[in-house]
């Protein structure tokens, strides 16, 4: 007989398990697709550095995510924001608007394993692994038809609702005969855990340059999360470089406010491309995460957002007799039009802006950032999306419901 979910999720990374976690406290019946085997994570938990923004630490804590934590996580207090030979600076500080942080900092490979031991908890929620998705198959009004393989072969499975959550390359996406617009940003991102003479003191950094961004986290562990971007023909010559050398380069770029670097893990590099889905809704069936729009993680919004995605669609489905109607998808696309949209054309925006030399725009990126400094309704607008208060927010997203 085919098997027959509420819910299949396709997909086991940051945002498919999240959800998992958030339709099982609705008691939806969920089936997830995971290409990793059990006890192994998946390869996007890795040693990269996830800011969460307030709204997010408060999704994660309601549903006990964040207790899950082994590794304690990086408080963000301040946020300092500046560009290479540009005048003015971006200073936010989370005590003036009467909170202890705006976010916090958490390895990725400590949240795969924090939800991953909340996974194992759950009751509605039947995993396959490892399989893949191999396409769509016949279905029935109620249902779409998937066709999965794993070790056994091929199998069918019935969902009401299909969530696409396999990342960049959705295959789902692809089967859904969804089109995507891509923009290739000709930078790479190189990823590392940085140690300074100081210890981090809450400051989260930004720093732009011609190039791409470089920017330092305060992690928990008393080093630094670095993000350095620089241009992709310069990658191979950068992957290269010995400690002391990149040290070097990312000491120049940076520069001294965090004092001397002095030591640096391994390095990992991401080509960074944008890639956002025409639509998000189907047929019974609905893109999430970075199947949905794979966007610069300049000021971290990505995952943010995707979270965000994923608990309006729980919201909605806990609410519903049918989780895949047209009726629902068509209101979830209507709740998250707001928050996608602009938080698309703040990262798109800010990559563009920020990496272009012409010596026309310097007059105008200076001159944003000092309204950004100055002028209070910029930087509430700044400190909303920072902490993810952004459109219409998901409930579980607000401090009362963590």
């Amino acid at each position: 007989m085919t098997e027959r979910h509420d819910v299949l999720i396709v997909g086991g990374g940051l945002v498919g398990a999240s959800l998992a976690i958030a339709l099982d406290r609705c008691g939806v019946d969920v089936g997830m697709v995971e290409a990793a085997p059990a006890g192994a994570l998946p390869s996007v938990f890795d040693q990269r550095n996830l800011s969460f923004a307030a709204a997010t630490v408060n999704a994660l804590t309601a549903l006990g995510v964040m207790q899950k934590l082994r590794a304690p996580s990086g408080p963000i207090r301040r946020i300092h924001v500046s560009r290479e030979g540009d005048f003015g600076q971006v200073k936010l500080d989370a005590a003036d608007y009467g909170r202890e942080w705006f976010g916090q900092v958490v390895v990725a490979r400590d949240f795969g394993e924090a939800l991953e031991a909340r996974l194992g908890e759950l009751s509605k929620l039947t995993r396959y692994r490892p399989a893949r998705f191999v396409g769509l198959a016949a279905g029935t009004g109620d249902a779409r038809g998937v066709r999965i393989a794993d070790a056994s072969g091929e199998r069918e499975i019935a969902a009401r609702l299909l969530v696409a959550a396999d990342g960049t390359r959705s295959g789902v996406r692809e089967a859904l005969g969804i089109a995507a617009d891509e923009h290739d940003y000709r930078q790479t991102l190189f990823v590392a855990r940085v140690r300074g003479e100081r210890a981090p003191d809450g400051t989260a950094y930004e720093r732009f340059g011609d190039h791409g961004p470089t920017a330092l986290l305060p992690r928990g562990d008393r080093h630094y999360g670095l993000v350095h971007g620089v241009a992709r023909d310069d990658a191979g010559a950068v992957a290269e470089l010995g400690e002391a050398a990149w040290l070097e380069r990312i000491q120049q770029a940076f520069g001294w406010r965090a004092g001397r670097f002095v030591a640096s893990g391994e390095r990992s590099a991401y080509p960074i491309i944008r890639v956002v889905a025409t639509r998000t809704i189907a047929e019974r069936a609905v893109l999430l995460g970075n199947a949905a729009q794979t966007i610069h993680p300049i000021g971290a919004q990505g995952f943010n957002l995707g979270l965000r995605d994923a608990l309006t669609l729980a919201e909605l489905v806990a609410e519903a007799a049918d989780p895949g109607s047209a009726e629902l998808l068509e209101r979830y696309a209507q709740r998250r039009r707001e928050d996608r949209a602009r938080t698309l054309k703040f990262s798109d925006g800010l990559a563009r802006l920020t990496s272009n030399d012409a010596p026309l725009l310097r007059p105008l990126r200076s001159s944003g950032l000092f309204a950004a400094s100055h002028v209070p309704a910029v930087q509430s607008m700044l400190v909303g999306g920072a902490m993810g208060f952004r459109g219409d927010v998901p409930a579980l997203c607000r401090e009362d419901a963590a």
